[in-house]
């Protein structure tokens, strides 16, 4: 296990200009995937969804197109809450809404994860949380994966100021299932578990499940994702009304109107189209399974996937040339340069077209 403090995070620059904080030129900021503006490219590296939102979506969004828009929006988002909460069969209460789950889990690393004892997270996860850490000066240590890539659950029954981890991991889309997760919990009754599921429509099975009975227990989620809503940025999480409150709190001292009405609306509107959801996910996961078959026919090590990616490696081929020979053929698919994960590339599951496309790229690579 390794523990950092945000003083050992390493510098991305060094500032000349004297207006800036020494907290800012310390900072290590995150990287996006990259959204190249290329005409005929085949885009398979940061996870979007291949299918459009639902039509209910865009007539909720264009009937909100009016002079209205000169008003502040709803700061609570009422609307939306109360739909989230009734989907999952919670209260308004237990949900919070925010600017993406990244603004979502932000507050949570600065409401919950705040304490002296270090916050726990895999040393193979969501890229995000340490450059949380550095900006709320929280201690952490990364905990390693086995081997297998797979969350050991009893690496955590130790000392922390919370914990926190994807469910499926990402980027390797490994799913933890829920009794583990509940194993953890009853050993972990004094600080928060955030459970960052942005992936879990596709083949898991949520953790909001319990909630009502671990009051230490936050789930975040998206709608970037299932929900073919990247361009909008909303996203939630469902907790005990307590650690709610403690994100509420962190909100409205930061921005109190998060969501615009075009985004409460839309969002809504994603959530009563359950027929749309269902159909674009299950597209989804059919196409996932036949592309990681097709994948392991050609020779790749590919990790079982609960997400809307797989994570890929060839024991003959570097992964950073895969990539590369991949975007001259105007494909792209993500690629880390992180110890362990070197040699896979993520690929997001695309349509049919843009997954034949895919393996017809790699025929010739290999070939």
């Amino acid at each position: 296990m390794t523990a950092q403090t945000p003083a050992q995070l390493p510098p991305t620059i060094r500032a000349v200009n004297p207006c800036w904080s020494p907290l800012v030129q310390r900072l290590t900021p995150y990287l996006p995937g990259e959204q190249p503006k290329l005409n005929n490219l085949v885009k398979l590296n940061t996870n979007e969804n291949p299918y459009g939102p639902s039509p209910r979506v865009l007539e909720a969004i264009q009937a909100e197109l009016s002079d209205a828009l000169r008003l502040y929006p709803d700061p609570n988002a009422d609307r939306l809450k109360q739909a989230i909460a009734d989907y999952y069969g919670m209260t308004p209460a237990q949900i919070f809404v925010g600017n993406g789950s990244d603004e979502v889990l932000a507050h949570a690393f600065h409401g919950l994860f705040q304490h002296p004892a270090p916050l726990l997270f895999p040393d193979i996860s969501y890229s995000f949380y340490p450059v949380y850490c550095g900006l709320y000066g929280i201690d952490f240590v990364t905990v390693p994966l086995a081997d297998d890539f797979t969350l050991r659950v009893q690496d955590y029954a130790q000392s922390n100021g919370g914990i926190i981890f994807p469910n499926p991991n990402a980027p390797t889309g490994r799913l933890l299932p829920l009794t583990d997760i509940e194993w953890l919990l009853q050993r972990n009754r004094d600080s928060a578990v955030v459970i960052d599921e942005a992936y879990i429509d596709f083949g898991g099975e949520t953790a909001i499940t319990l909630v009502d009975r671990y009051p230490n227990l936050l789930v975040t989620q998206t709608l970037s994702k299932a929900r073919s809503l990247a361009g909008l940025r909303v996203g939630f999480a469902v907790g005990h009304p307590e650690l709610i409150e403690a994100l509420e709190r962190i909100k409205n001292s930061f921005n109190s109107y998060p969501l615009d009405r075009l985004a409460i609306a839309g969002a809504v509107a994603a959530f009563a189209d359950r027929t749309h959801f269902e159909n674009t996910r299950q597209a989804i996961i059919a196409s996932r399974e036949h592309l990681s078959a097709t994948l392991r026919e050609m020779g790749f090590e590919v990790l079982p996937s609960t997400a809307n990616f797989i994570f890929a490696r060839h024991p003959d081929r570097d992964a950073a040339e895969l990539a590369a020979a991949l975007r001259e053929r105007s494909i792209i698919v993500r690629h880390f340069r992180q110890p362990r994960i070197d040699q896979f590339l993520r690929i997001t599951v695309g349509d049919p077209t843009q997954n034949t496309a895919l393996i017809a790229a790699l025929d010739q690579i290999l070939a």
